[in-house]
């Protein structure tokens, strides 16, 4: 007998969401953490993580291009854990924030290691939900400043759901140039009002043979984050790929065949808005038996953004978030543990040797 979904961690940890943001909106110390970062002076900015994590730096770089201020960059840890020497060459000087669920990762370490041997002048945010943890406790030789999330955010189930979005929208807080911290409430009524109509989505809309997800600028990498969920929760069972709205049609479109389904993740800015609605018009002329859904301003489920696309990525990632999970217990998995027994994949990335960093 399948279980209420009610009764898994992960779905509590989604609906828990609009919450944790309405709390975190007057809990944050905006001011005083905005200040700090203005007076290390740097030059470039490092969003730093690995998996989910580093998919919220692909978010923010994506969604914060051309804005005034220091260079943002997307380096996940499991780059610089790798190559070290490559990233923090001498005269680097980067602020190094780094996000983390458990903030107890190999990579998280790692990286902790390569800047102490590498760069320990480098200042260094870390954004986690785990006061335990190596990115809440552990000391640098230079300027360091930790923002420790409400602890409902450290999901005990092993997708990450309100973790990434309450990191990502601290980030947000911190980075944007018109910072609003009111935005927060206003997603989070938003969030409240569209999980209702994503669950409904999602209970009439059996396990696929594969999904692809899309979206430009920070919602293709909303679609990444998308399909990592599902894969995660379907335990690899249900293949799914993601690509930027104009990038599918160069090559992955081959992945679509007669059980595929695409979610087309819209923008309400334009043109990118006119591109989608080309391709929407495209996948079904072409695929006429392939289901493709546009989330998004007037879409097949519409979803109203007058944050604009960056704010609104938490909200077009539930959507991945509700599908993995109906998915998850439709095939009788363990949707807090879907590899639960297999010993291959767990909630902290584990069986990671950590090699030296050379000076």
């Amino acid at each position: 007998m399948t279980r209420p979904l009610e009764s898994w961690a992960t779905w509590r940890e989604i609906h828990a969401q609009p919450a944790i943001w309405t709390d975190w909106a007057d809990a944050l110390p905006l001011a005083d953490l905005r200040s700090w970062i203005a007076a290390q002076q740097v030059r470039e900015v490092w969003f730093c993580g690995a998996g989910t994590s580093a998919y919220i730096g692909d978010i923010l770089v994506a969604g914060l291009e051309g804005q005034p201020g220091p260079r943002l960059r997307a380096v996940p840890t499991t780059d610089i854990v790798a190559r070290p020497q490559a990233y923090l060459g001498v005269g680097r000087r980067p602020l190094i924030v780094q996000f983390g669920r458990s903030g107890n990762s190999a990579e998280s370490l790692g990286t902790l290691d390569a800047l102490d041997a590498l760069a320990p002048d480098a200042p260094r945010l870390h954004i986690t939900c785990n006061p335990e943890g190596a990115l809440a406790r552990r000391t640098a030789p230079g300027p360091l400043k930790v923002i420790t999330l409400p602890e409902a955010t450290h999901d005990a189930g092993f997708a990450m759901t309100s973790s990434f979005s309450t990191m990502l929208l601290t980030a947000l807080l911190l980075f944007d140039a018109a910072p609003d911290h009111t935005r927060l409430p206003r997603l989070a009524a938003q969030l409240r009002d569209l999980l209702p109509r994503l669950a409904d989505v999602a209970a009439g809309t059996p396990p696929p043979g594969r999904i692809v997800f899309l979206g430009t600028g920070p919602l293709a990498f909303a679609a990444r984050e998308c399909a990592l969920k599902v894969m995660e929760l379907a335990a690899g069972r249900i293949p799914a790929l993601w690509d930027s709205t104009l990038g599918f049609r160069h090559g992955p479109k081959s992945f679509v065949t007669g059980d595929t389904r695409i979610v087309l993740l819209s923008s309400p800015e334009t043109p990118a808005a006119l591109y989608e609605a080309d391709l929407a018009a495209e996948l079904r002329a072409q695929f006429p038996d392939t289901p493709t859904t546009v989330l998004g301003p007037g879409g097949d489920i519409d979803l109203p953004m007058p944050e604009g696309p960056l704010w609104s990525a938490p909200l077009v990632v539930a959507l991945g978030q509700i599908l993995a999970v109906h998915w998850s217990s439709a095939l009788g998995l363990n949707v807090d543990d879907p590899f639960a027994g297999q010993g291959t994949l767990s909630r902290v990335v584990s069986g990671v040797t950590l090699h030296p960093v050379a000076p």
